[in-house]
C-alpha cells in the first residue's frame, strides 16, 4: 500500500484528490507511467488547489502465496481478479469519505467505482479493449467469467462523474457503443517526457549482442501483445533485411509470446533480431534517437504514445495508418497500410536509402510540442474543478 500526501497549500483551504493506480504487480508499465506522471505534474503546478495522494491498494496472494506458482498464468489471473474485484474495491470503501474526488487511472480498474461516491470521481478511458466482449461480443468471444468481470468494470466506468480519453478516435468509439453520456466527457492528451528531445545526456545502455553492435536499428518500443501486431513487425523486418542485410530489429519493452519465437525462427532473422525489456525513460530516448527509423504496426491503440516520443526525439517513424495514429502523427509521421508487409517493407527500404523524403524535423518537433503532461494534469483538475462548482 502506498499512501503519500505531496501538495500542500500555503493560501488556505484546498480539495484533496486521491489518485488510483494500478497494482504494481500487474507490471503495466504504460499505466503506471501515466498515473506517475499526472501524480508528479499535479504536484508540481497545482498543490495551491489539490492536495494529491497517489493511492495504491494492498495486494493478497491467495490462489499463488509463492513465487514459484505465479508463474502460472492462471493462478495468477485468479489473485488479479480477486484483488481488482473485491480487494481493492474494499480497501477503497474505507477511504471514500477522506477526499474530495478521486481519479482512477485505468479504466480497467473501474469496477473500484462502485466503492466510491459517484459524483466525485473520475476515470481516465484509454481505450475498450477492456470491454470488447461485451460491446462486440461476435468479435472478441470470451468465456462467462471474463464477460462476468467485464460488465461489472464497465458498469463502473458509466457510473464516474467524469470520464477522460485521448484522442478523437476513442471517443467516437464511445459515442458509438453508447457507453455514456457524452457531456461527461473530457480530453485529456498525453504527455511527453522531458527525456524525448533531439539530444541529451546518454544513459547506461543494456548490453546488446556484440554481434549487434554498432549496425543500424530498427525500433519497436511496447509490448507484444497482440493488437500491437509484432507479426507484422517481424515479417516486415525479414522483407526489408533482403535490402538492407545490415540492419538488426532493436524491439524494447516487451517479452516475445512463444508464438512469436516460432515466427522469428521460421523466418529465419534470429541473429538479427534483439529484445529488452522494460527501460527507463531516458534509455528509451536514446534508442530513439540513435535508431534509423521507429515502427509502429499496431492494428488499434486509444493513443499510441511512442509516436509522440519519435518525434519529440526528432526521429523518423512509420506507422499504421490508422485514425488514432494519424491524429496523433498528423503530418510528421510515415505511414504505411495496416498490416501490408510489401508496402511497410517498400516504404522503409525508400526512407533508409533516401529514395523517400521523411517529413522534415521541425515538422516532427513541431507535433510533438502539442503534448505535455502539464496540459494533461491542468485539464483533468480543472474538469474536478468544475464537478464542485
Amino acid at each position: 500500500m502506498s499512501r503519500q500526501v505531496l501538495g500542500s497549500n500555503s493560501r488556505g483551504f484546498v480539495k484533496s484528490l486521491a489518485v488510483v493506480c494500478d497494482y504494481p504487480q500487474e507490471n503495466w508499465t504504460s499505466m503506471d507511467l501515466v498515473g506517475q506522471m499526472f501524480y508528479d505534474q499535479a504536484v508540481a503546478d497545482h498543490s495551491d488547489r489539490y492536495r494529491v495522494e497517489k493511492i495504491v491498494g494492498p495486494w493478497k496472494w491467495r490462489f499463488a502465496p509463492l513465487p514459484a506458482f505465479r508463474r502460472c498464468k492462471p493462478l495468477f489471473n485468479a489473485d488479479r481478479m480477486l484483488n481488482r474485484h473485491i480487494v481493492y474495491p474494499s480497501y477503497l470503501k474505507t477511504l471514500a469519505k477522506s477526499y474530495d474526488y478521486f481519479h482512477v487511472v485505468d479504466h480497467s480498474y473501474a469496477m473500484v467505482v462502485h466503492a466510491l461516491p459517484q459524483g466525485s470521481t473520475g476515470v481516465f478511458c484509454h481505450d475498450l479493449d477492456a470491454f470488447r466482449s461485451i460491446l462486440e461480443p461476435d468479435v472478441e468471444r470470451r468465456p462467462g467469467w471474463y464477460r462476468y468481470q467485464a460488465k461489472r468494470t464497465l458498469e463502473g466506468l458509466k457510473k464516474a462523474a467524469v470520464v477522460f480519453y485521448t484522442t478523437e478516435s476513442v471517443r467516437s468509439q464511445i459515442e458509438h457503443h453508447h457507453v455514456l453520456d457524452p457531456k461527461r466527457l473530457v480530453k485529456a492528451p498525453y504527455g511527453v517526457g522531458k527525456y524525448f528531445k533531439p539530444d541529451g545526456p546518454t544513459p547506461p545502455m543494456p548490453v546488446l549482442p556484440d554481434a549487434l553492435a554498432g549496425r543500424p536499428f530498427l525500433l519497436h518500443v511496447g509490448t507484444c501483445i497482440t493488437r500491437k501486431r509484432i507479426d507484422v513487425l517481424l515479417e516486415v523486418f525479414a522483407a526489408v533485411r533482403k535490402a538492407e542485410p545490415d540492419l538488426f530489429l532493436l524491439q524494447v519493452g516487451g517479452t516475445w509470446q512463444p508464438w512469436q519465437q516460432e515466427l522469428i525462427d521460421r523466418l529465419s532473422i534470429r541473429n538479427s533480431v534483439c529484445q529488452v525489456g522494460r527501460q527507463p525513460q531516458d534509455v528509451i530516448a536514446e534508442f530513439i534517437r540513435r535508431s534509423s527509423l521507429v515502427l509502429l504496426p499496431s492494428e488499434r491503440e486509444g493513443f499510441g504514445l511512442p509516436v509522440a516520443e519519435t518525434l519529440a526525439c526528432g526521429a523518423v517513424l512509420v506507422a499504421s495508418d490508422i485514425p488514432v495514429l494519424r491524429e496523433v502523427g498528423g503530418n510528421a509521421a510515415v505511414y504505411a497500410p495496416l498490416a501490408d508487409i510489401e508496402q511497410w517493407a517498400t516504404t522503409i527500404v525508400a526512407i533508409k536509402r533516401g529514395e523517400r523524403a521523411a517529413p522534415p524535423k521541425e515538422d516532427r518537433l513541431a507535433v510533438a510540442s502539442q503534448y505535455t503532461w502539464k496540459n494533461h494534469a491542468a485539464t483533468i483538475l480543472n474538469a474536478y474543478e468544475n464537478l464542485g462548482s
